[in-house]
């Protein structure tokens, strides 16, 4: 990455003389880039007291701030089949892409496993890096080149994320991401993360995105530039099939769940100045009782999002357990597979006060609300369904 320095007029030692000044003006074009002095921006005689020349000098200072910023950033403005920084290459014929991750210490909870949080980071990132590699991507959060020229940012409608098995600290991931249309003004954009090692499917993951004027806050239709320009990346393939979309109910004051006065931070922000989607998760999962997250883990996450969060708002996350979600079907499979060459759980452990036995009587499944509190309506952010399994941890196995 090429370094940047600047020289700048209060670090300038001027000279009374003319001859000085002049040597002064020659110092202050000069930008470093590399070592080298061969860049100059536009000249411009920041000594003079001249009200227009001083306003010149602003947009310079400006110019010279967006080339370092380019320079830093180093955005691709051609296709790239090969990122060798972010381990990421071209794939799918020219279209997907697929980059390597290793599942760093800060990405895992107690239990040594990639948290929800970390999985959706990875998902984002991900999604993020393939246009850049595709050498479309402007200075927005995504947003291609036609998007900045009408004003429109990326926000996403819908996600859900399926997760079989949850990588360990240190694993080595591959993530392929691909895009395609949803409907006329819509884009789909899909993941599946696998082990590099043996190619197990961790996860699988779907999500639909549409369009917003940066400025008004409205969802906006696809203009004729922007569906040129990334029409041609879509691929007709998916790695969640849905023949129709599961519909989420809306809870109410009386859900059994009830989390108040969560209040977003400066860090929950993403670039669009809302808070970013991974936050509202977390939102959602410290309504659920901590003694069923400790013996149970995410399986399936669907999130209908239906308004920003912005920094002011105050949110309530409310959450519902749906009791027909019982998990029978999960003893049922743990008595024909065996543990330790049982061929079965003991009663004890599988019925009474044992471990399944108590989960038997629990939900696998909650619905969630997210609303910002104190509005009239209690305007929606985002509707949610979470799907849980057994910890296989949490499972003791017989003596």
């Amino acid at each position: 990455m090429a370094s940047v320095s600047h020289r700048l007029p209060f670090s300038t030692h001027f000279s009374g003389s003319k001859s000085g000044q002049e040597s002064n003006k020659q110092k202050l074009y000069c930008v470093k880039i590399n070592g080298s002095n061969s860049f100059a921006p536009a000249k411009v005689d920041l000594l003079s007291q001249d009200h227009e020349t001083a306003v010149t000098s602003v947009d310079a200072s400006a110019s010279v701030h967006m080339f370092e910023q380019q320079v830093r950033q180093n955005i691709p403005t051609k296709k790239q089949l090969v990122d060798p920084y972010r381990q990421g290459v071209i794939v799918e014929e020219g279209v997907g892409y697929r980059q390597t991750v290793v599942i760093r210490s800060y990405e895992v909870g107690p239990d040594k496993t990639a948290t929800i949080e970390s999985i959706l980071n990875l998902l984002q990132e991900t999604a993020l890096n393939h246009v850049w590699m595709s050498g479309l991507l402007g200075d927005g959060f995504g947003a291609t080149h036609g998007m900045m020229r009408n004003n429109l940012i990326w926000v996403v409608s819908r996600m859900q994320v399926q997760v079989d098995h949850y990588p360990i600290w240190g694993e080595v991931m591959e993530i392929d991401t691909w895009v395609g249309a949803s409907g006329k003004n819509g884009m789909r954009r899909d993941w599946l993360l696998r082990s590099q090692a043996t190619g197990l499917v961790f996860a699988r993951a779907t999500s639909t995105w549409v369009m917003m004027n940066q400025q008004t806050r409205r969802l906006s239709k696809m203009p004729d530039e922007v569906r040129a320009e990334i029409s041609p990346w879509f691929i007709e393939k998916q790695a969640i099939k849905e023949e129709s979309p599961e519909k989420i109910y809306k809870l109410d004051s009386s859900a059994r769940y009830v989390h108040s006065d969560l209040k977003p931070k400066r860090s929950d922000l993403d670039m669009n100045h809302h808070v970013n989607n991974v936050k509202y998760v977390r939102w959602m999962l410290e309504s659920i009782p901590d003694e069923f997250l400790e013996n149970h883990q995410l399986a399936d996450l669907i999130l209908e999002y239906r308004r920003e969060c912005g920094i002011a708002d105050v949110v309530q996350s409310l959450c519902e357990p749906q009791e027909d979600g019982l998990i029978k079907t999960g003893i049922q499979q743990c008595n024909h597979i065996g543990l330790n060459g049982h061929s079965s759980l003991s009663s004890e452990i599988l019925g009474g006060n044992g471990l399944l036995g108590s989960l038997d009587q629990g939900p696998l499944s909650y619905t969630h609300l997210l609303q910002v509190k104190g509005e009239p309506k209690n305007e929606e952010i985002v509707r949610g369904k979470t799907t849980w399994k057994p910890k296989l941890n949490a499972i003791p196995f017989p003596p």
